[in-house]
Parts: structure tokens; sequence; C-alpha cells
């Protein structure tokens, strides 16, 4: 039973959406771009949410932060993105303190990944981090979760073959496009946006085929332009789209819109095309595949292709998971020591003034009264007893915030439990 006492110790929740449960339509309605994520801190704050960290990826929407109850959260996420109240009930999750920090930690090491083992996504939560951190919004605990997970990421990555062997899904995309597509080399290839995926799979595919085969189109010419130089290929205009999607035998559509941005109209085909839409929400509309000579692939399916590289990564989670466990263990002990080291202290306090007491008591009543020996009985004697205070406080099986107050009652000692 979970006791009320006047201030309700905030709870740590970990809410949001991920793939697992939504698909990437929802995930669309829930993703929250750079100025979202700001607006979505902003509020935290003016609505005195104490410590807060939100990271929003193509696989999900999720927030690590405390609150007294996590619809405060959830409203947030809600309230800075598309998605609803109802869907989130539907599609979403809540993890509350050490169910949270669990997942916490396998997010940040890739356990939780739609790719298995995969690595970027350390690097978006250590951002999110440094946004929150920028505008006051993480606190000790906060701070001390998210590099125990940043180390427990690292000795993953270091002490496991979790990641090994290239995987991901621009990896996937490239397998499938070399799978399905006979003589690549001398295919042409048309990149359309450059969203990250996108772009990762078109650095691949270079490798793959000639240079003058791959053509960059995008909304704003100069980041295509910026890209083109890096990767060697040729950049046409937005307006040429049409006319190069006639001259390409795949076509990868990475933008980052809305709303679809190819859909059957724009086709006018003279040979077979497969479109690879690697855009989360989905940039191709399904109409497409009316049209004959056309293939559809989403990421979501691209993301199902486990090829060997992630049925040998499987081996390794065993030892993944055991090196969490144990990087999670010393936080939750430190972050349980924390929370009952006040109390200890005001007890070892409490005894000290009882044995003050006693002890010039006895001073001014035997003569030959030996201060030292007695000073040493009673402070071994005061080590013993909060000893067992404290190991009784560190069990696993303690309801911590019960035995503090309990404590707190019998001596009569009142640490101001201060919520970090």
């Amino acid at each position: 039973m979970e006791n009320h006492h006047t201030s309700k110790p905030h709870s740590f929740y970990a809410v949001g959406v991920s793939y697992k449960k939504a698909d990437a339509e929802i995930r669309g309605k829930f993703s929250l771009d750079a100025v979202a994520k700001m607006r979505l801190l902003d509020q935290a704050k003016t609505e005195g949410i104490e410590s807060l960290i939100v990271t929003s990826t193509c696989n999900r929407t999720e927030i690590y932060g405390f609150a007294e109850h996590p619809f405060q959260l959830i409203k947030l996420i809600c309230e800075n993105s598309q998605g609803s109240v109802e869907a989130f009930q539907k599609y979403g999750f809540v993890y509350k303190n050490k169910e949270a920090v669990g997942h916490l930690f396998r997010v940040g090491t890739g356990l939780d990944s739609q790719i298995l083992g995969d690595f970027e996504i350390i690097s978006q939560i250590k951002t999110s981090f440094f946004q929150a951190k920028s505008v006051g919004l993480v606190n000790a605990f906060q701070e001390r979760l998210i590099n125990a997970v940043i180390q427990a990421s690292k000795k993953i990555k270091t002490d496991t073959e979790i990641s090994s062997g290239a995987t991901s899904v621009s990896f996937a995309s490239v397998q499938y496009i070399l799978n399905n597509v006979d003589d690549i080399g001398n295919k042409n290839i048309l990149l359309f946006g450059t969203g990250k995926i996108g772009r990762n799979t078109c650095e691949n595919l270079v490798k793959h085929s000639k240079h003058e085969q791959i053509t960059l189109i995008n909304r704003t010419k100069d980041k295509a332009e910026k890209l083109a130089q890096k990767l060697d290929v040729v950049v046409k205009d937005y307006a040429d789209l049409q006319l190069e999607i006639q001259k390409a035998d795949v076509l990868v559509v990475a933008t980052g819109a809305q709303n679809p941005t190819v859909d059957k109209t724009i086709l006018n085909l003279k040979k077979p095309l497969l479109i690879l839409d690697l855009s989360i929400p989905k940039n191709v509309n399904e109409n497409v595949e009316d049209i004959e000579g056309v293939t559809l692939i989403h990421m979501d399916y691209l993301s199902q292709i486990t090829d060997e590289t992630l049925e040998n990564r499987k081996k390794h989670i065993p030892a993944a998971e055991a090196i969490i466990e144990e990087i999670k263990d010393e936080f939750l002990t430190w972050s349980k020591g924390r929370k009952f080291a006040p109390t200890i202290h005001a007890l070892k306090e409490k005894l000290h003034s009882i044995k003050e007491g006693e002890l010039s008591f006895q001073r001014k009543k035997l003569v030959d009264f030996n201060e030292e020996q007695a000073e040493i009985i009673s402070n071994r004697i005061i080590q013993k007893i909060t000893n067992h205070f404290a190991n009784h406080l560190k069990d696993e099986e303690t309801m911590v915030d019960e035995s503090i107050e309990w404590i707190e009652k019998v001596f009569n000692i009142g640490t101001t439990q201060k919520n970090e």
C-alpha cells in the first residue's frame, strides 16, 4: 500500500509511444520536431515539473521525468504533437520508478530498438539530456541516471558483439535494393529528400553503383548540394521531380514532410519502378501501387528484414543484460541510499545527543569516571544501532518511505524530505 503523507513524493516515470505498439502513422502523429521539443520543455517548466527529458526519433517519442501523476507528462506530449489522449491510451505506455529506470537502460543500450544493438539512440538521448539541462530541467537523480545509461551503453558496445555487423534500416534498404534490382550498377537511382536514413542509404548505394547513376532532389536545393558534394552525385531542381522519376529505376523517398509528397498522379512511367519510403510519417501515397510495375516498400517492412546479422546479435543479449543489471543496481543502491541518508544522519545525531546527556550526568555522579572509555563504548553501540537501521532500509523488501516515517516518529526526528 502506498502511504500518502502531506508532501506526496513525486515518482519517476517513463511515458511514450514506440514501434512496439504504434505503427509508423501513429508514431508520426506523436513525433516532436526540434521546435516542439523546446516548446514542451518550456511548458514543463511553467507547469512546475522538476526534471524531465524528452526524446523523439522515428521509432519512439518518450518522456522520462518526475511527476505526481503520469498524466502530467502524457499531456505534455499530446499538447505539443498531433497525438490525442485517446490514441495515447490505446498505443502508449507508462512505466514507474524501477520499471521506468529499467526501460531507459534498455532504450539507451539499443536492446529496445527496432534493430537490436542500434547505437544511434544513445546519442539522441545525450542530445535530449543536454537540451533539458540547458533549461534547468535536470535534477541530480536524472543526471546520475543518464550517466549510468551512457556508461552501460559504452560497456556493451566494447564488451559484447551486440552491434557487430552493419545493420540499420538504411542497411536493410540497400540489401533489399541489391537483392531485388538486377544489375544495379547500371540502373538510375533517385533520392528525393535528405532525411538521415535516405542519406545513409544513398551513401551505401554509392559503393555499389556508379556515381553518375545517382540523382538527388530536395525542396531546398542548397541542402541537396551540400550532400551531393559529399556523395559526388548530381543534383536536379525540385521542378524536375516528375521527369527524373520517369528516368529512375529506384526512387528513395526520405523527406520530412508531414503529408505524402509522392502519389500516383505524378508517376508517368515507361518502365518498372521500385519505391522505398524511408520517411516518418509516410511520404508515399499507397495509391502508387495502382500503377503497373510499381513496387512500394515502406520502412516498417525493411525493419523486419532480420538478416543473419540480427540473429547473431541475439546471442549477445544475455551479456548485454548482465552489464545493464550491474550498472542499474549500482544506480538504484545510490538512489535508495540518497533517499534515507538524511534519516540515518538525523538518527545518529539523536543518539549522540542522548549519549551526551547521559555522559554529562555520569560525569557529575561518578568520581573516577573514565570519560574516554565511555565515549568509545557508547560510540560503538550507536554505530551498531544505526547499522541495523541502515541495513533495514537497504533491504530489497523494505518500503523505504514508510520506514523513514516510522523511524522519524519513534525517535522524534524530522528530516525535511526533499524529493529530487
